[in-house]
């Protein structure tokens, strides 16, 4: 086995996962980058607005995507880029998210693809930056789709080098992470499993009925930054 994988980080025009309004792809062969690829994409219809705080973020406006192509042309591109590649992203519950919203506002079903999401590797303890800077990993561009990709690819890759990891199952076994897997209709998450092979992952709590219901929620509420 080798390490090969194709790493993947997309940006939004809004709050809405299903907005992508770019994304970076990297191939990595034998643990060594061996293609780079992007695109802008003019998000869904119902969802192609921008926000003043994205677009800070990222740069990109709706000018910029005017001309881009659709999400259902991307997302076949994306498909046919990456093969039977295995996706890794920093945040995949956030990256493979935007697959699936994106193709529910556009109604056309989801890929079929395995992921491996590094900040679940990286135990969820540490921003991007941070995990990038102990991997001994250059982000100049945080937030450009691109850039992240590319982060992401060479942190799986010095990783899988520290854990003497001949492939990305390998890596993922040795830190107990499931490799999740996305179809049409079905999904499961890249977590990470417990000794006794049970997957973890943050559970909603129950409404407890007894509440003070003339208490205001936080959506309600006006709230500090500090909060």
């Amino acid at each position: 086995m080798t390490l090969d994988f194709t790493a993947i980080d997309f940006e939004t025009a809004n709050s809405y996962r299903g907005s992508p309004c770019s994304v970076g792809l990297v191939k990595v062969r034998d643990g060594q980058i061996v293609d780079e690829s992007f695109t802008l994409i003019h998000p869904p219809a119902r969802f192609d607005h921008f926000d003043s705080f994205n677009t800070w973020l990222h740069g990109i406006n709706a000018e910029m995507v005017a001309g881009a192509p659709s999400w259902q042309q991307v997302v076949d591109w994306i498909v046919r880029y990456t093969g039977s590649d295995i996706l890794v992203c920093h945040n995949a519950g956030f990256d493979v998210g935007v697959i699936r919203y994106a193709c529910i506002a556009d109604g056309v079903p989801w890929p079929s693809v395995d992921f491996l999401c590094t900040l679940v590797l990286a135990r969820r303890a540490y921003r991007l930056p941070f995990v990038a800077a102990q991997c001994d990993v250059d982000l100049r561009q945080h937030h450009q789709a691109s850039d992240d990709a590319r982060c992401a690819a060479l942190i799986a890759v010095a990783m899988a080098r520290k854990q003497g990891a001949q492939a990305l199952a390998d890596l993922a076994e040795s830190f107990g992470v499931r490799i999740g897997h996305m179809e049409h209709g079905y999904y499961a998450p890249s977590v990470w499993r417990s000794p006794e092979g049970h997957a973890y992952k943050l559970i909603r709590p129950e409404a407890n009925p007894d509440a003070d219901r003339t208490t205001r929620s936080m959506a309600g509420s006006s709230c500090s930054p500090g909060c």
